[in-house]
């Protein structure tokens, strides 16, 4: 029982720790952040486009096996 107390770090140490990762973060600048946003959208919205025109294809596909 008393192993397992000293093993686990005190809370204090814990939230030093998070602060200190939370200074090495380097942050990027608003342009960056717009440009990176908005590939991520269009590219979740092309993808989403490609999976559902595959999806429609093989369905079509399909039915026209079953019929």
């Amino acid at each position: 029982m008393e192993a397992e107390k000293k093993q686990k770090a005190p809370k204090k140490n814990r939230w030093k720790g998070l602060q200190a990762e939370f200074k090495k973060v380097i942050w990027p600048d608003k342009q960056t952040l717009v440009k990176q946003t908005v590939a991520v959208v269009s590219i979740t919205a092309v993808v989403g486009v490609l999976i559902a025109v595959i999806d429609s294809g093989v369905l079509q596909l399909l039915n026209l096996l079953i019929k």
